[in-house]
C-alpha cells in the first residue's frame, strides 16, 4: 500500500509541505510519485541579489532551482516569454521532475511570494497535474521546519514527456492592444487588466527597473499591486476572503475576463494565484506574457495607449 499523501490545495502551508515530505520519503530504489520542492527565487534586475545564490544560502531539503531567467524564450526580445514546448520538457527533465510528481513552488525569504506563482503558472500552462504554491519560505523558516545548505547535489535527470501548451490561459500583444483600443467604449467587451505593478510605475510617477522603459499603464486598466495582496508582516498571500474584498474595492467582477499584467509576465502570476485562492472562475483568466515591457516597446505614441496618472 502506497503512503504517497495528496496536496489537495493549490496553496500549501509549511506544516503540510513537512508532512507532505514526511510521508514521501526520497529513496533511489521508490517509483512512487515524488513532491519536489522547487525554488523559484528571483529579483527584479535593480534589485542587486541573486536567486540562485539564496537558494544555496538556505533552502527546503531536496529542493530544486529553477531558473527563471533561462527556461524561457531564448529568441525573444523581452525577458520571460514562455519557453518552448521541448525546452520546458528538456528543463523539467534535468531538475529530475516526473509527470506524476507533486511540485510545490516557493519564493525567497526576503520576498516572501514573488516568483514562485509564475513559475506555478509555467508548470500548469504546459499541464503538469499536481501544481502547488507554499504560503511560504520565510513561514517555513520561521515555524523551524528542517533547512540545508550549499551547493546542493547534482540531481539524476529523467524522461519528461514533451507537452502541450494550454494557449487558452495566454494572450499575445496584438490582442491586448486590440482590446486596449476598444475599453471605455460603449458596447465594449468588458475584459478587464490587471497590473501587478506598484502604484507609482502604473501611474508614471516611478522609473521602470529596466533603463530606458518609460513607465504608465495600458488604458483603463486597474492597478493591483503585488505588495497589497500580502500580508505585510510576513509576505504570505492574504486570506481568500481579505483577497475577495481587495478585488471588490477595486471594481474586479469575477464574472468578466480577466488578463494579468505586470513588468515582465512574472508579478502578473501573483495576481492570477491571489483570483485562484479567491475563488474566481479559472476558465476566463489568462496572463499576458510580454507584459509591460512588451508593450512599452510595442506601441505607438500616436496610439495613445500609454496612460499616465488615475486616466
Amino acid at each position: 500500500m502506497s503512503s504517497y499523501y495528496t496536496l489537495d490545495t493549490f496553496l500549501v502551508t509549511p506544516a503540510e509541505l513537512d508532512k507532505a515530505l514526511q510521508k514521501n520519503v526520497y529513496s533511489k530504489l521508490s517509483t512512487s510519485p515524488k513532491v519536489v520542492p522547487l525554488c523559484a527565487s528571483w529579483f527584479l534586475p535593480n534589485d542587486g541579489r541573486d536567486g540562485y545564490e539564496t537558494f544555496v544560502a538556505g533552502r527546503i531539503p531536496h529542493a530544486r532551482f529553477f531558473p527563471l531567467d533561462e527556461v524561457k524564450d531564448p529568441h525573444s526580445p523581452y525577458p520571460h516569454m514562455l519557453p518552448s514546448r521541448e525546452d520546458f520538457a528538456l528543463a523539467m527533465g534535468r531538475l529530475g521532475i516526473q509527470r506524476d510528481d507533486s511540485v510545490v513552488v516557493y519564493d525567497s525569504k526576503e520576498l516572501g511570494i514573488f516568483s514562485a506563482p509564475r513559475v506555478a503558472w509555467t508548470l500548469q500552462v504546459f499541464g503538469h497535474p499536481n501544481v502547488h504554491v507554499l504560503n511560504n519560505f520565510r513561514k517555513w523558516c520561521e515555524e523551524g521546519y528542517p533547512l540545508e545548505s550549499g551547493e546542493p547535489k547534482p540531481v539524476e535527470p529523467v524522461y519528461y514527456p514533451v507537452p502541450q501548451l494550454d494557449k487558452s490561459k495566454v494572450v499575445e500583444f496584438e490582442e491586448v492592444r486590440d482590446i486596449a483600443r476598444e475599453l471605455g467604449k460603449e458596447g465594449a467587451d468588458e475584459v478587464q487588466i490587471l497590473d501587478a505593478r506598484s502604484a507609482g510605475r502604473w501611474k508614471g510617477i516611478d522609473p521602470e527597473p529596466r533603463e530606458g522603459l518609460e513607465s504608465g499603464h495600458i488604458p483603463h486598466s486597474i492597478s493591483v499591486p503585488v505588495i497589497e495582496l500580502l500580508d505585510p508582516n510576513d509576505k504570505t498571500l492574504l486570506p481568500a476572503e481579505k483577497l475577495k474584498e481587495l478585488f471588490k474595492s477595486k471594481g474586479v467582477d469575477p464574472s468578466k475576463p480577466i488578463i494579468s499584467s505586470c513588468g515582465t509576465g512574472v508579478t502578473a502570476a501573483v495576481i492570477d494565484a491571489a483570483l485562484t485562492e479567491s475563488g474566481f472562475p479559472t476558465d476566463n483568466r489568462r496572463l499576458y506574457d510580454g507584459s509591460w515591457t512588451e508593450w512599452a516597446q510595442r506601441v505607438k505614441p500616436s496610439e495613445g495607449l500609454i496612460r499616465k496618472g488615475d486616466q
